[in-house]
């Protein structure tokens, strides 16, 4: 039974690292700040939680695990909180995603039968 609990523990702790690794590479070749962003926060989050998952399987059922749960849920809600909330502030100081339409410009769809027209 232990053979199988470090077996699993291991694939946890190496999966959680390739999304860490996954992540460092979409912060490189993403084109822009939201795709960026949106690369980082994902497998950060689904990396940390296999991570914790499998020290968790390491500690078994004493303390340690409880206190790794704690922070599990503390990074379960706010890294999208803080994500969130760091692309609304972008957004606000008018930080345009690079391949977002202009529906702000004079050729831009002014009726939504106008936008089924031209499909």
């Amino acid at each position: 039974m232990s053979e199988v609990l470090n077996a699993l523990s291991w694939a946890c702790l190496v999966s959680g690292a390739a999304f860490c690794v996954i992540s460092a590479l979409g912060m490189i070749r993403m084109p822009d700040f939201y795709t960026r962003v949106h690369a980082a926060s994902v497998t950060d989050t689904a990396g940390a939680g296999f991570l914790l998952l499998g020290m968790m399987l390491q500690a078994g059922f004493t303390l340690v695990t409880v206190k790794l749960i704690i922070i599990g849920l503390l990074i379960f809600f706010t890294s999208p909180t803080a994500t969130h909330a760091l692309c609304k502030a972008a957004l606000t100081r008018g930080l345009k995603p690079l391949l977002a339409h202009d529906y702000t410009s004079a050729e831009s769809v002014t009726s939504p039968e106008e936008a089924t027209s031209k499909r």
